[in-house]
């Protein structure tokens, strides 16, 4: 599935949720970066367990008197490094308590000190935050598609929030390490489907007053729908 010649490469950064360096959801973020790299993309990715374990506390009291955040592990150069640096972000969580991991949370709260208005240069921090693509993979033991709506939707509102394009969503049912595997809808290869057009996808979001043409497909139309399975 060769990309769009015209189309530069771009960085595709996976954030793994799960504290199983094997578990289902980062085989799934894996397979994601497996496809944008099998196109040219430079991929990476972040085993959030390890590189922000800290939670996010008052930054009243404990930011520093320039300004910079006081907490000590790899958050800061994750964020700034990887995520302000990406075209495209992969969100990878198994499904606890119907909602993301708390390593996926925390991810999202510790934002926070770097955009709010009391960091330095929250106002370049927060340009560069907006406006990316992304990708949520999702690992579930339960078949139920209300087991995923609570996460999907909460994805859809941060998404909102940062100026993102969801582009697609990709469930694997399994519960034992790296039992999707054993799907037989093949997430994994959907995963890497997805991946690949992750730069191609065209995520509609349609209003009342939305102009738009009368027919979606074109001939010289080379994008594919938001991608939900």
């Amino acid at each position: 599935m060769p990309t769009d010649p015209s189309e530069s490469p771009k960085y595709v950064v996976g954030l793994s949720a799960s504290p199983r360096r094997r578990g289902n959801s980062r085989l799934l973020c894996e397979a994601v970066l497996e496809g944008a790299a099998s196109v040219g993309h430079r991929t990476e990715l972040a085993h959030l367990p390890d590189v922000a374990p800290a939670m996010l506390r008052n930054c009243r009291e404990c930011r520093r008197p320039d300004g910079s955040c006081s907490i000590e592990d790899g958050y800061r150069d994750l964020f700034f490094n990887q995520v302000l640096e990406a075209d495209a972000l992969v969100f990878a969580t198994p499904i606890w308590w119907y909602g993301m991991a708390a390593s996926m949370k925390n991810y999202f709260d510790r934002m926070f000190c770097y955009y709010a208005a009391s960091y330095p240069d929250s106002a370049t921090v927060a340009q560069r935050l907006m406006g990316k693509r992304a990708v949520l993979v999702l690992s579930a033991e339960e078949s139920n598609m209300s087991a995923r709506l609570g996460i999907v939707h909460q994805m859809q509102e941060v998404c909102r929030y940062l100026h993102y394009d969801l582009v697609g969503c990709v469930t694997g049912i399994g519960n034992k390490t790296g039992e999707i595997v054993n799907d037989p809808t093949d997430p994994l290869a959907a995963a890497r489907e997805l991946g690949a057009r992750i730069f191609q996808i065209r995520q509609t979001d349609y209003k009342l007053d939305t102009v738009r043409p009368g027919r979606v497909w074109h001939e010289d139309n080379k994008s594919f729908p938001a991608y939900w399975r």
